[in-house]
Order: C-alpha cells, then sequence, then structure tokens
C-alpha cells in the first residue's frame, strides 16, 4: 500500500513540476540553477557558457527576468562559467545524468572591483594599437568590413570623470576596405566626397557612467558637411604599462549611424533602383590612450 501510495506521489509529482513539459531526448538530462546578487535578487540577463571537459562550448545564453536558466544537454559532465556585467564570473562542474535534473541551485554573483580609471590630465590616443573600423550591408546581402587607417585624438580626463573630453579627427582618404576600385568610388563625390570633405571629427564633453564598466560618450560627429548628436556605448578596460613603461588605458565602443543624417544617400545610384549600402553603418573602436609627458 506504501509503494503504490509513493508511485501515485511521484507522478502527480511530476505531472505538476515545471520541468514536466522539458522533453528530454535519450541519453541527455537538464542542467538548471538561478543566478542571484549579493542581496539574494535575481541577476537577469547574466551570460552562461556551458562546455565540456575538452572545453567545447556545448550551449550558452542568457538568464530569464528571474535569474534562471534551464537547458538539455547530453549525459556527461560539464564546466559552467556565470558572468554579468559589474560582477566577477562564477565557475563550476557539474554532472548531468541521463533523464534527471542536475541543479546548481542559487549561485551567488560577487560584486567586482571596478577598474582603475586614469588619472586627469592630458592623455593622446596611440594609433598603432587602436582601431576604427565599420560595417555595412552591401545591396541588401554581404556585409562590408572597413577601416580608416590614418587618424589622431586627444582626450582630456578630468578630476571627475565625468568631466572629461575628447577630440578624434579621421583622415577621410585612408578608408579601406580591402578592394581598391571600391576604395576609389567611397572616396568619390558619390559617397564621402574627400575632395570638399577631408575630414571626420568627433568631438565630446559628455561622459555619462552606466554603471560597472559601461560609459556612454555623447558628442558631436561632423561627417560629410553635416554635424549631428552620436553617443558612443563604451566599455572601460583598464589601465596597463606598455614596452617603455609609459602608462596606457584602453577601451571599446561601439555606435550605429544612419547615412541619411549625413545627407550621404547616393541618389545616383538609388535612381537606378540599386541601394548600394543600407541605411545604417556599424562604428567599432578599439583605443589605447597614452599619458603625454
Amino acid at each position: 500500500m506504501i509503494s503504490r501510495w509513493l508511485e501515485s506521489r511521484t507522478k502527480r509529482m511530476q505531472r505538476t513540476s515545471p520541468l514536466a513539459a522539458v522533453r528530454t531526448p535519450p541519453r541527455a538530462g537538464v542542467l538548471s540553477c538561478r543566478v542571484l546578487d549579493p542581496v539574494s535578487e535575481p541577476v537577469p540577463h547574466a551570460e552562461f557558457t556551458v562546455s565540456d571537459t575538452m572545453g567545447r562550448k556545448v550551449v550558452g545564453g542568457g538568464t530569464d527576468p528571474f535569474g534562471s536558466f534551464v537547458s538539455t544537454v547530453p549525459a556527461g559532465e560539464y564546466r559552467l562559467a556565470v558572468s554579468a556585467e559589474g560582477y566577477t564570473p562564477y565557475r563550476a562542474s557539474v554532472t548531468v545524468a541521463e533523464d534527471t535534473l542536475a541543479s546548481l541551485g542559487d549561485v551567488t554573483l560577487q560584486v567586482a572591483q571596478p577598474p582603475e580609471l586614469p588619472t586627469a590630465g592630458d592623455w593622446e590616443i596611440e594609433p598603432t594599437h587602436s582601431s576604427i573600423a565599420f560595417t555595412a550591408r552591401h545591396i541588401g546581402l554581404a556585409r562590408i568590413h572597413g577601416r580608416f587607417n590614418s587618424f589622431a585624438g586627444a582626450v582630456r580626463i578630468g578630476e571627475e570623470m565625468e568631466r572629461s573630453a575628447m577630440h578624434v579627427v579621421i583622415d577621410a582618404a585612408s578608408i579601406d576596405t580591402n578592394v581598391r576600385m571600391r576604395d576609389d568610388h567611397l572616396r568619390s563625390a558619390d559617397f564621402l566626397d574627400v575632395q570638399r570633405y577631408p575630414t571626420l571629427e568627433f568631438y565630446s564633453d559628455r561622459f555619462t557612467h552606466r554603471g560597472g564598466t559601461r560609459w556612454a560618450v555623447t558628442g558631436a560627429l561632423s561627417l560629410h558637411g553635416v554635424t549631428r548628436t552620436v553617443t558612443l556605448d563604451a566599455e572601460y578596460l583598464g589601465l596597463g604599462n606598455g614596452m617603455e613603461g609609459e602608462v596606457r588605458a584602453a577601451c571599446r565602443a561601439t555606435t550605429e549611424l544612419h547615412r541619411d543624417d549625413f545627407t550621404i544617400s547616393w541618389q545616383t545610384m538609388l535612381a537606378r533602383g540599386i541601394a548600394t549600402v543600407g541605411p545604417s553603418i556599424r562604428i567599432d573602436l578599439d583605443v589605447q590612450i597614452v599619458q603625454k609627458g
């Protein structure tokens, strides 16, 4: 009688369990955990990666709004890595058995120490270890990747980081997509018109801390004779020392430009029904600055 009661109770639990809807393939199990901050609040959108014992990624993704993730994986041994902006990464090992739930329970992330900010004063962009790249869609199909090979810039770090300023000048003729004919066309009046507008310039005196290592750098971009407000989504990477002992700071940043905002519509191409370049262009920057003096 007791055995029948236990069997009935187990079946009821299986029917009512949230995992009852998870169909487990043969020779597979389910891995789960909930990610919390130090005050036991869920951390949504934390990134997780599950790798096998050879270091090969098996599955990855982000936690749900309640800080949880559930994934079906082949039975075996795995390494789990969890990371989130502003927190120290968490790593653990777990064994997943066939047709079984392997739960790590609640994983608590600890707040990470932010990297030291650069000291107040004048810094300059070091072009050798910096890059300004872009990605554009070509005739609605493949992406074109390119860069500007010649640029210079200066950054004045304020006593408070939010009061810093930067000025960057880019040589428009240095555009490079690794195809000479295309680059010549991009320099022509159909596109950048480098004879009339030889430089692109960005000036900013507004730095806004978004939390952790994230900053927003808002300023004025002058391109093709038009000036528009642009915000860079920046990640500060910290300080280091170069080969000669010089102090360096590094960051990476992205933004998206809409070509129509800068009157670059290439009507001669559009008149023939050819949308040569998509409406938006992604800009990716990797920048190292060196303290002057």
